[in-house]
Order: C-alpha cells, then structure tokens, then sequence
C-alpha cells in the first residue's frame, strides 16, 4: 500500500511537472504567434509587409491603367486584372530584382510578389513584344 501511495505521488508530481512545462511551451508558443499576427496584420495595414497594389491593362491598347505605382519597402504583391481579349502578365525588374508573373487572358489576374528594398523599379508585361510598345511604368517603393 506505501508503494502504491509513493507511485501515485510520484505520478501526480511527474503530470503536474509536465503540465506546467507543457503550459509554459504552450504560452511562450502562442505569445510570439500573437506577436507574429499583430505584426503581419499591422504591417499590412500600414501597407509595409505583404502589401497588394493593383492595377489592370488597358482594354483597348498596349498599356497599363497607371504608368506609375508606389509602395512600402518590404512584400510587395502586384496584382494585375486583365479586362483585354490579349493576354497580359505583370512583372517586376530592378535593383536586383526580376520576377515575372503568370499569363493570363481576359478576366484573369496575374500576379507578382518580391521582396522590395527602397528604390526605383519598372513594372511590365513580358509577353513579347507588350513592354516594347508600351505596356511598362515605374514602381516606387519607399
């Protein structure tokens, strides 16, 4: 009986140690997890990380509906609808950088995201021959 009372004990202390070690992961694991969203859903709210700029192509020609964008220095998503029965993407080059999105055709919507520092870039479409006769423009990013 002393040694089902010892193990019992014994038992009850070892649960509780865990317990308590497991509650104390458990909090340190969620607190930066908070700190991790309220981060993110600040950032995007101030348009800083993992903002979404958007822009279309022009229905009837080569170009853009804006030749100029701007954004936050940091995740920088440009998304593009295309209203025009060509197919259109968007792209990002400059400062290093050289992203294509995808293609896409009438009612589609390419999309672009890179990591960007300050500086000056140019936005365009890479099908061929759609940035050479215009379909470009300049991405701020502060």
């Amino acid at each position: 009986m002393k040694t089902l009372t010892l193990v019992l004990a014994l038992a009850a202390v070892a649960l509780a140690g865990c317990g308590s070690s497991s509650n104390e992961k458990a909090a340190s694991t969620s607190t930066p997890t908070a700190t991790a969203t309220a981060t993110a859903t600040t950032g995007a709210a101030s348009a800083g990380g993992g903002q979404v700029v958007k822009l279309a192509a022009d229905p009837s020609a080569l170009k853009f509906d804006k030749s100029t964008l701007t954004a936050k220095a940091g995740k920088v998503t440009l998304s593009m609808a295309n209203p025009s029965g060509l197919p259109h993407a968007v792209s990002i080059e400059g400062n290093g950088v050289d992203k294509d999105g995808n293609t896409v055709e009438k009612g589609g919507t390419s999309t672009v995201t890179a990591k960007l520092k300050p500086g000056t870039y140019e936005f365009y479409c890479p099908v061929d021959g759609h940035r050479q006769a215009g379909m470009e423009g300049k991405l701020t990013v502060k």
